[in-house]
């Protein structure tokens, strides 16, 4: 019965089918064309539509970029080269480029400056990349701050030396005191020292090392500094020093001990609750107030002061997310391996607490960085505030689109490269779902 079955069987297969490509129309670029693009009537259409759009933009927006306006001396000169069609006026930008990178710093000097923005990344190298983690690297990323100071301000080189030996001194008196007398007033000492160094033996020592050695480079003022120049100085002190106050504010926030975290708590509020420009109004106008008569306390410190303290703040409730999406297991694991507050921070909790944080610290990187323009507000020359002030010359009166094209641009290549970096560490430490 089965074999008289079996010989009505029209066809019986008896080996597997070779592997076949996928239609060539469902596959590369028509395939996702046909998927995203023309994926049924509507998005034809849409497609149609757009694309047409596009064209008609980039039409008109190319040959106003394609100007030949690069050697107009004013924008009168750019209308008559242009002889009545529309067209950017890059005049300006060849001719005032110099003021908008670094505003009114003296052009022999410009070596210091661009010398500065080289050296800052190589002192970046073994912090953004594991692959250049040196002991030399890592030195002189700790020396960079005080060696950029001094290429951009200039005046003797023992100012910014007796500075990073206060640092010295803090870490000298803390590892002495942690081994020897009281591990918990060690922070305290190491805090005092170094403050006792930079107000009192610095500046008694300074003057007279200055006289021996007299090893420095000609002074530039504050009120010098401008265009990108300013911005980058401001937002890479901020940057630099957010996050380690932002790390220990978000500690403090949740901290056991009800007056230390009352005091972060305080003040992470009080900042966050009040606008950048009210705080650059106080460096500005109301510290001076407060300070003995007489006090020099430079403009461009003031500002990178209420810069740092406001990026803090945000940084500090960046972290504390971070810190808690850490599940429980994490601390109870820290606390079985015998692991005090510290070393459980710095080996299990804030590692982790970081790497779940990137996304939230780099959107607070750029943030501030873009901040930065406020400080035309309190007459700071930024680049906003050297683009009023270049469009207020007779020859480029009426300049708008030009002067901000540029700034725009330059801002994102900075930004764009924060965004690129964070999207990089992400993938190596493997933050995200897999």
């Amino acid at each position: 019965m089965s074999n008289t079955h079996a010989d009505t069987v029209a066809y019986v297969r008896d080996t597997m089918l070779q592997q076949q490509d996928p239609p060539s129309n469902t596959i590369g670029m028509v395939g996702w064309a046909k998927g995203n693009l023309f994926g049924g009537w509507m998005n034809t259409v849409l497609t149609v539509l757009s694309t047409l759009f596009i064209i008609w933009i980039v039409l008109h927006i190319v040959p106003w970029f394609i100007s030949p306006t690069w050697d107009a001396t004013s924008l009168t000169q750019c209308r008559e080269l242009l002889e009545g069609t529309s067209g950017a006026c890059w005049g300006v930008i060849r001719e005032r480029w110099p003021q908008l990178l670094f505003g009114f710093y003296p052009s022999e000097l410009y070596w210091r400056p661009v010398l500065a923005l080289v050296l800052l990344f190589v002192a970046l190298a073994p912090i953004l990349f594991a692959g250049y983690v040196t002991p030399k690297l890592l030195a002189f990323s700790a020396a960079y701050p005080f060696l950029a100071a001094w290429l951009l301000w200039g005046g003797t080189i023992w100012g910014p030396v007796m500075a990073a030996l206060g640092f010295v001194a803090g870490y000298f008196a803390f590892a002495l005191v942690q081994r020897v007398i009281a591990p918990g007033l060690a922070f305290w000492v190491g805090v005092l020292a170094a403050i006792v160094w930079w107000a009192v033996i610095s500046p008694f020592m300074t003057p007279d090392l200055a006289r021996v050695l007299p090893l420095a480079l000609e002074s530039v003022q504050s009120r010098q500094f401008g265009g990108f120049l300013l911005s980058i100085t401001i937002g890479v002190t901020a940057i630099m020093c957010s996050l380690p106050i932002g790390i220990l504010l978000a500690l403090g926030r949740r901290s056991d001990l009800p007056l230390v975290k009352w005091l972060c708590v305080g003040f992470i509020e009080f900042i966050r609750g009040v606008p950048l420009i009210t705080l650059l109004f106080v460096a500005s106008t109301l510290l001076n107030i407060f300070l003995p008569p007489g006090t020099n306390f430079d403009i461009i410190l003031r500002v990178m002061i209420m810069v740092t303290l406001f990026a803090s703040a945000y940084m500090a409730e960046v972290i504390r997310g971070g810190l808690a999406a850490l599940p429980k297991g994490q601390y109870e694991g820290a606390d079985s391996l015998g692991l005090d507050y510290w070393q459980a921070q710095r080996l299990i909790i804030m590692p982790q607490a970081l790497k779940i944080s990137i996304p939230g610290i780099v959107s607070t990187f750029i943030g501030v960085f873009k901040d930065t323009t406020l400080v035309s507000i309190i007459g700071l020359l930024d680049p906003l505030g050297l683009a009023n002030a270049i469009r207020a010359d007779a020859n480029w009166n009426g300049i708008y689109w030009e002067l901000f094209i540029f700034i725009g641009a330059v801002f994102f290549i900075f930004c764009f490269s924060m965004s690129r970096y964070s999207m990089y560490l992400e993938r190596k430490l493997r933050t995200g779902h897999r």
